[in-house]
C-alpha cells in the first residue's frame, strides 16, 4: 500500500510530449479508448517500475490547469540525459545534486511546462 502505481503527464500537446518521452526515454505511447488518452509503457512488464498515462491539460482554458506530482525517472547518465533533454526542447530546471550515498539527481522541464526529476544511481555520491 502507499505506493505509486500510476503517473500522468498533462501536456498542451500531447503529440509534442510523446515525441519528447519517446525520444528521450523509448518509451511506448498506446492510445487508450475513445478518448484523447495515452497509456504509457515504461519498460518490459518483468522490470520494477510504473507504467502511466498522457493526456490534454485540464481546466487550462479556465485558468486552472491540473498540477501533478514529479515523477522520477532512474537513468544510466544523467549528464547525457540532461543534454538530451535540452536537445529535445525541454530545461533543466535544477542542475545536478548529490542525494548521499544514495545518487545524484536533476529536475527538469519537459516540452509542456511539467517538472520531472532524474536520478543516477550511485552510492558514492556526497
Amino acid at each position: 500500500m502507499n505506493r505509486v502505481v500510476h503517473f500522468e503527464i498533462h501536456a498542451d500537446d500531447p503529440g509534442r510530449a510523446r515525441s519528447f518521452y519517446e525520444e528521450l526515454f523509448g518509451w511506448r505511447f498506446d492510445r487508450f479508448g475513445p478518448m484523447d488518452y495515452w497509456l504509457i509503457y515504461t519498460g518490459p512488464p518483468e522490470q520494477r517500475g510504473i507504467n502511466g498515462g498522457l493526456h490534454k491539460r485540464l481546466n487550462a482554458d479556465e485558468g486552472a490547469a491540473v498540477s501533478g506530482y514529479v515523477c522520477t525517472v532512474d537513468v544510466k547518465d544523467l549528464g547525457a540525459t540532461v543534454k538530451q533533454v535540452v536537445k529535445l526542447g525541454g530545461q533543466c530546471m535544477v542542475s545536478r545534486k548529490a542525494i548521499p550515498e544514495v545518487g545524484w539527481f536533476s529536475y527538469c522541464k519537459d516540452t509542456e511546462g511539467n517538472i520531472f526529476g532524474l536520478i543516477q544511481n550511485d552510492k558514492k555520491a556526497i
